[in-house]
């Protein structure tokens, strides 16, 4: 449910918040789900309840009809980067990070595989990670990633890469550029917001 009001935010920001029905919708979407649920009315409100004592969504106040809004952007601190991250991986399960460039897309443009594996480090670390990464299975050339929102995945973790061991120095350099554009952008976002020139 938090993958969907965060997808139709990101996706389809005229229609945000979301009512209940257009949230039992995109919940049984037969497309981009993984798993793909068949959840009544009864059952999203059950879990809309419980999201709201978790002050992770809540009602909008004044609306003609009841819609639904997702906390997620102050509660897990995400940028836009980290939002499409973990959008993409609650709706679809564990994934690659090339797997989760190609599907994030049309959320978040990601320049390089380098880019998403410096956003996935980034919701890795911190007290509290949101994404874990998994060991890889026998015959697998990449690891996988999954979120953590419902917590630890039953596939086992990755073994902990030492600090400062993260990659090599392309690897290293490709993140830190990631960075930098993304603060760039953020930067000249919010200077065209106050009518400043960049």
């Amino acid at each position: 449910m938090l993958g969907c009001l965060l997808e139709k935010q990101q996706a389809t920001p005229e229609y945000y918040p979301l009512t209940v029905n257009a949230l039992v919708a995109a919940c049984n979407q037969r497309s981009n789900r993984d798993p793909v649920t068949e959840l009544t009315e009864g059952e999203v409100r059950q879990a809309l309840d419980r999201l709201r004592g978790d002050v992770l969504a809540w009602p909008v106040e004044g609306a003609r009809s009841e819609r639904w809004e997702h906390n997620l952007d102050r509660s897990w601190e995400l940028d836009a980067a980290g939002k499409a991250l973990v959008t993409v991986l609650l709706l679809r399960g564990a994934q690659t990070p090339g797997e989760l460039r190609a599907r994030c897309e049309r959320l978040h443009a990601f320049a390089s595989v380098g880019e998403v594996e410096a956003g996935l480090a980034r919701l890795a670390a911190g007290a509290e990670p949101l994404v874990v990464e998994l060991a890889r299975a026998h015959g697998q050339k990449e690891s996988r990633w999954a979120h953590l929102a419902a917590g630890a995945p039953a596939e086992r973790a990755a073994e902990p890469r030492p600090a400062g061991r993260a990659g090599g120095l392309a690897d290293r350099v490709e993140a830190l550029e990631a960075r930098v554009a993304e603060l760039t952008d953020r930067l000249e976002r919010l200077l065209a917001r106050l009518g400043a020139e960049p």
